[in-house]
């Protein structure tokens, strides 16, 4: 991917032009440590119904509850074991359109799918190495075209499905290269067929053509604005920015849809606004971050702020290109 210094200042013109990245705010959290409704055993993945629900996957509870957008406990399905429904630590869930929820089961090695009250529709995957096999599977996400995209994390590879589980095609192999793996972990797709997928021992966010090309990656380890620490789960916004949830480093780290870095926050803690491990991440359409914080046993959520944008005339807008 080619970017010229010419196509840089001018973004970084627009943006001074226009106005300032957004921060985050801490809004409010639910959740405690428990087995009751509404109560948390390491929570996993988070993510948000088409109505505006929250769904989490309640990891060592062996179950996925929902919430309104607030936390107002709404209904909670599964239980531990191998059976239809049953789950042996869901960790990562994707929605998909006609209602339908897909959740990766980790150690029964397969990859369920619901409706988005928790009635089991199918399940696919077994352990193993081969084509459609699962080792551990992790990150779950659906195309704009429906397919269904699964970080096989313990084979180190992304496997992509049609909708019903045949396997379409898949890429990776264990390394440090382009285009290779030490444990994906999140996965996610942006409204572009852009796939991106955090590279969880190589502290890394790598991202892909729909086919699986190599197109780019970002990040380093450490401790610094764009390093990370075990990226966990990731998620692309409504307006392109790609959130991440940095794991050992205890916060959130945010940028453009291309891997520039734009803003973070969070440290370790359990007060507001700081986190213990926190794993999944997800952008509601108001730009309202959900954050599974799974050390804490609960589900935080912030709000956008400082969006600033300046007035300019079209005169200084045209000159900027000219």
């Amino acid at each position: 991917m080619k970017v010229t210094t010419f196509g840089l200042i001018t973004v970084v013109m627009v943006v001074a032009a226009f106005g300032t990245p957004p921060t985050y705010v801490y809004e409010g959290q639910w959740g405690a440590r428990g087995s009751g409704d509404g109560e948390f055993y390491y929570p996993c993945g988070v993510e948000i119904s088409d109505n505006g629900n929250v769904y989490v996957a309640d990891q060592l509870n062996h179950r996925v509850q929902y919430f309104t957008p607030t936390g107002s406990y709404l209904g909670k399905w599964g239980s531990q074991g191998s059976g239809k429904g049953q789950f042996d630590r869901p960790v990562c869930l994707a929605f998909a359109s006609g209602g339908y929820i897909y959740v990766t089961d980790l150690y029964n090695h397969r990859v369920q799918c619901f409706t988005t009250n928790g009635s089991f529709v199918r399940t696919w995957g077994k352990l193993g190495s081969g084509d459609g096999d699962f080792y551990n599977p992790m990150g779950v996400a659906v195309a704009p075209n429906g397919n269904v995209y699964v970080a096989d994390s313990g084979n180190d590879r992304i496997q992509y499905f049609t909708p019903d589980g045949s396997l379409i095609g898949k890429w990776g192999s264990t390394g440090k290269g382009y285009g290779q793996f030490d444990g994906p972990l999140g996965v996610d797709i942006s409204t572009e067929e852009i796939v991106y997928v955090t590279d969880f021992r190589n502290d890394r966010v790598q991202y892909f053509t729909l086919a699986g090309s190599f197109l780019r990656f970002w990040g380093t380890h450490g401790r610094y604005n764009a390093q990370f620490s075990g990226p966990s789960e990731i998620a692309v916004a409504p307006d392109r920015n790609v959130f991440v949830a940095d794991r050992h480093n205890n916060r959130v780290q945010y940028f453009t849809w291309e891997g520039y870095w734009v803003g973070m926050w969070g440290l370790h803690g359990s007060g507001n606004g700081e986190f213990n491990q926190p794993f999944g991440v997800t952008v509601s359409g108001s730009s309202r971050v959900y954050v599974a914080d799974c050390g804490n046993h609960r589900v935080q959520y912030f709000a956008e702020q400082n969006r600033a944008v300046m007035p300019v005339s079209l005169g200084k807008i045209k000159a900027l290109f000219e």
